[in-house]
């Protein structure tokens, strides 16, 4: 991330406040490869340092904007279907295994993957399009949508709170952790389908 980027990112928060949050969170949880995650921490960040925003608010804010764009993102991808999902991978060069691990998640845990894959890095975009196409119920879908919302927005929001005199290392433990995350998963799905392909064998 460029100090340029982050600069932008905190004059958008300095002239829009709780707008720029909720506009970005809303469409990065449509499907939009948006930086929601870093204005979350940027937003915390400045509620921490320099006292523009309240954090309470802040957390009011994302866990709203997430839930509403989830579900934005679960109607437009019921309504589009899997065309519309090649299309959007197409547009925004989201890698096929992007897709293909998402689907496999969702084969595994069903709903719940909606509530982890807010810490994944890629799958948050996706995870409400892919449920729509998945025509996973709705009722399920926004259980998990909004406690993965609210998990998502206290523990963003209170680390960049908590850990605002050290922005820059924090975006770089974050990066980290979202990769650790994807391949715990990546990790554990390899362990069922060998276990499975095991079980198959031998029946």
């Amino acid at each position: 991330m460029t100090r340029h980027f982050l600069d932008l990112l905190r004059t958008a928060l300095l002239n829009y406040g709780y707008w720029a949050v909720a506009v970005v969170l809303l469409l990065e949880n449509a499907g939009l490869p948006v930086p929601g995650e870093t204005i979350l921490l940027l937003a915390s960040f400045l509620a921490y340092s320099q006292r523009e925003l309240q954090l309470p608010w802040i957390i009011v804010v994302a866990i709203a904007s997430a839930t509403v764009g989830d579900n934005l993102g679960y109607w437009i991808g019921g309504c589009g279907g899997r065309r519309l999902l090649e299309s959007y991978r197409s547009f925004f060069r989201v890698p096929a295994a992007t897709l293909e691990r998402g689907e496999k998640l969702f084969a595994v845990y069903g709903a719940a993957t909606i509530l982890f894959a807010r810490f994944i890095f890629g799958m948050r975009v996706i995870a409400g399009p892919l449920a729509g196409v998945l025509r996973m119920p709705w009722r399920r879908f926004f259980v998990f949508n909004f406690t993965g919302a609210v998990l998502w927005a206290l523990a963003v929001s209170l680390a960049g709170f908590l850990f605002g005199s050290q922005w820059s290392r924090l975006v770089n433990i974050v990066d980290r952790f979202d990769l650790v995350l994807a391949a715990v998963f990546v990790l554990v799905l390899l362990l069922l389908w060998r276990r499975n392909r095991q079980v198959g064998a031998h029946s």
